[in-house]
């Protein structure tokens, strides 16, 4: 899953980057309403954490802008604008939910789980591949029934995998899937979840693929 967050306010930004991080989630970051637009432009994200009063471009016109281009992500909307009229503001322009700075990391997270769960009003498929099993809503993984504690970047890594079995992923593609901009990824950080995923899941799950990069084994 990737994410958005647009915030003017460094030390916000930052704390919100670390949190959704930590919790799996690969996050850009955009400064202002323009860099939004751009960044929305690309079609890339599963949902948007956006405040308001930014420079350049105010949060709302971003957010009407965005939905009148087709733009579908789910959005969380984060603003000190509490006002009830500003709510329904937010609300009318299309964003799927607001909350109130401060906030709660907890809560910021659970609110981005459940917004993804109802995204395109389904429910999130359940991915089988052979004795493995990955359950993107309950963040859970099983083989063979057996739940297996994955850490988020080996969940991440391994939801990659799974949604797309017969595909061979360039170590520069899972960079994508697993980081945002401006993270700092080592020559060989893929390598190393790729060798920690294999010592949970099995090491015959996760085939390399010499000179081009790493796919699931065929069932």
């Amino acid at each position: 899953m990737r994410l958005l967050l647009v915030e003017d306010d460094e030390m916000i930004a930052e704390t919100v980057l670390g949190a959704m991080r930590r919790a799996g989630y690969a996050i850009d970051w955009a400064e202002d309403g323009r860099a939004a637009e751009l960044s929305l432009g690309n079609g890339v994200y599963d949902l948007v954490l956006l405040d308001l009063g930014l420079p350049k471009k105010d949060g709302i016109d971003v957010l009407n802008a965005y939905r009148k281009s087709g733009g579908a992500a789910p959005v969380i909307i984060l603003t000190a604008r509490d006002a009830v009229d500003e709510r329904i503001r937010g609300l009318d322009a299309g964003a799927d939910d607001y909350l109130i700075k401060p906030f709660d990391l907890d809560e910021l997270a659970a609110r981005a789980r459940a917004l993804l769960r109802r995204r395109t009003g389904q429910k999130q498929p359940v991915y089988a591949h052979g004795e493995l099993t990955l359950d993107p809503a309950a963040h859970e993984v099983t083989r063979d029934g057996a739940p297996l504690p994955l850490v988020p970047r080996e969940f991440a890594l391994l939801q990659a995998l799974i949604e797309e079995p017969t595909r061979v992923f360039t170590k520069a593609e899972l960079e994508e899937k697993l980081y945002g901009w401006g993270e700092e990824v080592g020559s060989n950080t893929i390598e190393v979840h790729v060798h920690s995923l294999r010592r949970k899941i099995g090491a015959e799950q996760v085939v390399t693929v010499r000179g081009v990069g790493y796919r699931l084994k065929r069932c």
